[in-house]
């Protein structure tokens, strides 16, 4: 079965995410010189909470159902802010929507999306936006075409893939590798689920024997890992621009009390 993101949009690792993601374009607003953001499994980019697929699953009611009230006095007000224009929380927008919002006019965002219809649908959403661009590209094959930037010496990449296949670790191990040879200066953030933990570290022991170097995992556990297995999320930056470890513990720590999650934790996994 194909994964379809309808059915999990705007839940608690959405919010998890995008905020974090916010922050870390908001670091490359700081200079004035351009920058790129890669988003390799952008998925349709906007998605209806008020469709049968999101309404099936009802997550979003745990998650950005209950954020859309905080205050402009929030350490998620700038994250927020940007769902509000883009018609949330009812038409809840993905990291490419969210990244478009950010752009100044120097600045461009690559979009690559495997699925022809979802696709399609993405292209039509950037149709008229000029520092856009959307692929129908694999989301690997898209890192050997597509860098470095032709035109910007910063950038971020954001890997979110969907997991649907057995090797997707070692796929996004390779995949860092490839960013690393044709675009080492970038900022990359890789998103991941823990269902199991060996799977895991393997592929974090993997990257340290790469001799990758300056990483940090932000996570937040909505329950207690036992007495069942709890199945959470994790973000893991490399190269994060300075002060990022600190606002994104704000940011978690604010989300673990609003959603009423168990734990959230900002790790230095391999200095720099």
């Amino acid at each position: 079965m194909n994964y379809r993101h309808a059915y999990h949009a705007g839940n608690f690792a959405d919010c998890m995410k995008h905020a974090l993601l916010v922050s870390l374009i908001g670091s490359f607003l700081r200079k004035p010189t351009p920058f790129m953001v890669l988003d390799t499994h952008a998925g349709i980019g906007r998605y209806d909470l008020h469709s049968p697929e999101a309404e099936k699953t009802a997550e979003w009611k745990e998650g950005i159902g209950r954020l859309e009230h905080e205050g402009p006095d929030s350490p998620l007000a700038p994250w927020l802010d940007l769902v509000r224009k883009a018609g949330g929380p009812r038409f809840y927008p993905g990291s490419p929507l969210l990244a478009s919002l950010m752009l100044r006019e120097q600045d461009q965002l690559i979009c690559c999306e495997k699925h022809p219809e979802d696709k399609r649908t993405l292209y039509s959403l950037f149709a008229r936006t000029p520092n856009v661009q959307v692929h129908e590209r694999d989301a690997y094959e898209s890192l050997r075409a597509l860098l470095p930037p032709a035109q910007a010496r910063r950038g971020l990449v954001l890997m979110d893939p969907p997991f649907e296949e057995p090797n997707e670790f070692d796929r996004m191990a390779q995949g860092l590798h490839t960013i690393q040879q044709r675009f080492a200066p970038a900022v990359v953030a890789l998103w991941y689920p823990i269902k199991h933990r060996t799977p895991v570290r393997t592929f974090e022991h993997a990257l340290m024997d790469a001799g990758t170097r300056d990483v940090l995992t932000a996570e937040l556990l909505m329950r207690p890992p036992r007495p069942r297995p709890a199945e959470w999320r994790r973000l893991m930056v490399i190269k994060p621009p300075y002060g990022f470890a600190q606002e994104a513990q704000v940011l978690l720590d604010r989300l673990r009390t609003t959603l009423g999650a168990f734990e959230s934790t900002v790790t230095t996994l391999i200095p720099e």
